[in-house]
C-alpha cells in the first residue's frame, strides 16, 4: 500500500494533506491537448501571453523548478481515491504575485474532489480571500508572505470577509 493509504488507514484521512504545486501550460486550443490531462478554459484577463484561452494545469517537484508530464486535477483525484483528506494547492505561476488566486487552477480541483481543497499562492490583498470563496468552492485559503511582510493584517481579512458574508474563525485574546 502507499504512504498515503498506510497514514489515511492508521491516523485518518484528516490527517492526510497533499500539497500540489502545478503550473499553466498553455494551448491555443483544448484539442492540442495531451490526452489525459483536463484543459481549463481561461478568462479573458487570463489568457496565456500569446493570448491563448485554454490551459492544463502541470504539477511540479523541487518548488516548481521542475515539470512532470501529470495534470493536477489527476493527481488531486488520485490522491482522494487512496484516502486523503484534503489538498493544498499552490499555485506556481500565482506565487509571489499578490495578484489573487487563481480561480481557473482552484474551479478545477475543488469541482474534481469531494474533499477540501485550500488555496495558496498568489494572495496580495484582503478581496482576494473574499473572491476566491465567492468564485470557487476552495473551503480554505492561505497566505504568507503579505502578513509576514506586515503589509496586510490578519484581522483585516477577516473584516474584508465578514462585510462578503464570508465566515471566518474569530479569537479573542485572553485576559490577564
Amino acid at each position: 500500500s502507499t504512504s498515503i493509504e498506510t497514514i489515511s488507514r492508521v491516523y485518518g484521512a484528516q490527517a492526510v494533506v497533499i500539497s500540489i504545486d502545478p503550473k499553466r501550460v498553455y494551448l491555443r486550443t483544448a484539442e492540442e491537448c495531451v490526452v489525459g490531462h483536463v484543459v481549463v478554459e481561461l478568462a479573458a484577463t487570463q489568457a496565456g501571453p500569446d493570448g491563448e484561452c485554454f490551459c492544463w494545469y502541470q504539477c511540479t517537484v523541487k518548488g516548481g523548478r521542475e515539470e512532470r508530464d501529470i495534470c493536477a486535477v489527476t493527481v488531486a483525484k488520485a490522491a482522494e481515491a487512496l484516502g486523503a483528506g484534503e489538498i493544498m494547492l499552490n499555485c506556481i505561476d500565482m506565487d509571489g504575485q499578490c495578484n489573487g488566486f487563481d480561480h481557473a487552477l482552484m474551479t478545477a480541483v475543488s469541482d474534481a474532489v469531494n474533499i477540501p481543497v485550500i488555496a495558496s499562492s498568489g494572495a496580495g490583498k484582503e478581496q482576494h480571500f473574499a473572491d476566491v470563496f465567492k468564485s470557487t468552492n476552495v473551503q480554505a485559503a492561505l497566505a504568507a508572505g503579505m502578513f509576514h511582510r506586515k503589509e496586510v493584517e490578519i484581522e483585516s481579512v477577516k473584516k474584508c470577509m465578514a462585510s462578503n458574508g464570508i465566515p471566518s474563525r474569530t479569537w479573542s485574546r485572553p485576559a490577564n
